[in-house]
Parts: C-alpha cells; sequence; structure tokens
C-alpha cells in the first residue's frame, strides 16, 4: 500500500527553490569580473592615467626607464626616484605635502600565454628637506617615521605574498592567472597623505580590493576611522545610514546597480560599518568608504565608495 507525505513534498520543493536561488545567487556572485582582456585593458588605463598626471604636473618631462625581461620568470628593477603616478626628473623627489612622498622602488613583470603579472610596490619616502621644517623638539618626525615604517613593511608584506603565490601556481600546467597591483595618492592637502594600494587577481574568476593608508601630516600618526571625531561621539551609525541612503539611490537610479541592502539572504544585507572599514579623506575633507568586491554588492559591482556628506557628521568631527 502506497503513503503519500505531502508535507514532505512540499518542503522538499521548497527547498529545491531554495537550493536553485542560491546556486542562482553563487554564480553571480562568483562569476569573473574581468576577463584577460578586461585585465589588459585595466592595464593600459593605468599607463594613460599615469601619461595624463605626468603630462599636467611634470614640467622637467618624463623619465623612461627600459629593463631586460627573463625568458621564464619575472623581475625586480629598483627605481630609486621614480614616483608613482607622477613622473618628475630623475633628480628631483616630490613631496607630498609638507612631510612625505611616494616612490615606485621596484617592480615585479611577467607575462607568458597563461600567466601574467604586473605589479608596482610602492614605498612611502621622507626627503632630508621636509624633516629640516620640523622644531628640533618635535616628536613628529619620531612618529612619521614610525608610520611610514609600518605602511611599507606592510606593503612589502602584502605585496611579497601575492609575488610568491604567483610564482607557485605558475606550477599549474592546466590554469592561468593575471595579478595586477598599483597605487594612487588620494591626498595631497597639507594635512593628510593618502596612498591607495590597488590588488586585482584573476584565476578563472577575478577579484579586486584596495587597502588605504593615510598620514595625519600634524601628528606623524597613522589615521585611523574614529580620529576624525570627538571622543565618545557615535560616528558608526549616521556613516552607515547615509550609506544606505546611497545605496538606495543608486539603484533607484540604474536598475544594473545591486547591493545588499534589502536582500532576501538576510545575512547578506550591509547593516553598519565597523571600526576597521576602509576609509579616507577626498580634496572636500569628507569621509569616503570604501568596500572590496563582494563585501556590500555582488562581484560584478566592483570596488565601491560613498562619499559621506560634510553635513552628516559636521556636528561631531574634530
Amino acid at each position: 500500500m502506497e503513503h503519500n507525505f505531502p508535507n514532505t513534498e512540499t518542503q522538499n520543493m521548497e527547498q529545491s527553490r531554495l537550493d536553485e536561488k542560491m546556486r542562482s545567487y553563487r554564480k553571480e556572485y562568483e562569476r569573473p569580473h574581468m576577463s584577460r582582456s578586461q585585465v589588459a585593458q585595466l592595464r593600459r588605463t593605468i599607463r594613460e592615467a599615469e601619461q595624463m598626471e605626468q603630462k599636467r604636473h611634470t614640467k622637467a618631462g618624463i623619465i623612461k626607464f627600459a629593463a631586460a625581461a627573463a625568458a621564464t620568470v619575472g623581475i625586480f628593477v629598483t627605481l630609486p626616484n621614480l614616483s608613482y603616478p607622477i613622473a618628475h626628473a630623475m633628480e628631483q623627489i616630490p613631496l607630498i605635502g609638507p612631510l612625505a612622498s611616494a616612490v615606485t622602488f621596484r617592480n615585479y613583470e611577467y607575462e607568458s600565454d597563461r600567466h601574467m603579472a604586473d605589479i608596482s610596490v610602492p614605498e612611502l619616502h621622507l626627503p632630508e628637506v621636509s624633516l629640516e621644517q620640523l622644531p628640533e623638539d618635535s616628536d613628529v618626525q619620531e612618529k612619521l617615521e614610525r608610520s611610514t615604517e609600518e605602511i611599507n613593511a606592510e606593503i612589502q608584506e602584502i605585496t611579497d605574498n601575492l609575488i610568491a603565490e604567483f610564482e607557485a601556481n605558475m606550477q599549474d600546467q592546466e590554469g592561468y592567472q593575471d595579478v595586477v597591483v598599483k597605487s594612487e595618492i588620494l591626498a595631497t592637502q597639507a594635512d593628510y597623505f593618502t596612498l591607495k594600494l590597488i590588488c586585482y587577481r584573476g584565476a578563472g574568476s577575478g577579484y579586486q580590493w584596495n587597502y588605504y593608508y593615510t598620514i595625519d601630516l600634524n601628528t606623524g600618526e597613522r589615521l585611523q576611522l574614529k580620529d576624525l571625531f570627538q571622543d565618545g561621539a557615535d560616528y558608526i551609525t549616521p556613516i552607515s545610514e547615509s550609506i544606505k541612503e546611497q545605496m538606495q539611490a543608486r539603484m533607484d537610479a540604474d536598475e544594473n546597480v545591486y547591493y545588499w541592502l534589502n536582500d532576501e539572504i538576510e545575512e547578506w544585507n550591509f547593516k553598519a560599518i565597523t571600526d576597521e572599514t576602509s576609509f579616507y579623506l577626498n580634496e572636500n575633507d569628507n569621509v569616503v568608504i570604501g568596500f572590496n568586491e563582494g563585501d556590500v554588492a555582488p562581484m560584478y559591482m566592483g570596488t565601491v565608495e560613498f562619499e559621506i556628506p560634510a553635513e552628516v557628521v559636521a556636528d561631531i568631527r574634530r
């Protein structure tokens, strides 16, 4: 005698629909953000941007460097005075604000049919002339030196790990990979210096993530988000609410834009930033919050940023 179990069948159907929905979400979430041709275009775009910056800022001309490429492995090229993204004459070291500058001191490049690496490693630099501007009894110099050493060590570790992973993955005869690391100066104000490290890795699917390094040039300390606000002030809530409003406005304006704001899978939804959320200050002295791919939106959205209007935090800014 056959027995029917409608409740179980219904549950199975519901589970099947849920599984299919999850597979759809996962497929969209994991789909490659950049093809190999798009990575090549990314590299061309970066170089074109560099050239534009060089033409706009460089009076002494652009210094061109050539390096021999090895047949089977990438090589390091030491570029002691080449600033990225602005190249000045060889004898010059560009100052970013009164105290800090950035130079590209190492390049790692490799390209074959299946593997490509284009890694430019920046290093923060302290020109001696800038230190003479400080009072003799000031501890800003010591703090600035410590901050730059910490940042340089972190960047060195990040890029060393990416290079090591890239070389290890080259042993895979079936796969392919792309690795790109570039940097961008985001702030050249008298008070703050921000260096953005841009990382991209593709191997079947692509992923971009960013690091932001900000130094308060008045104190020499690395700037944390909480340092921008009065002691004890709740800056998490107004910034988070502003981001949610901007997310919704962007989705309303463009059907191709999507953030995890009102998603059916509740745990995916953006709720609030944290003290560790990436940020920088733009030319208007406004806080800009940055998210990596997949943090608050599907991967196809890439890395996203939200500028927080001054009036949102005006009452609690230092």
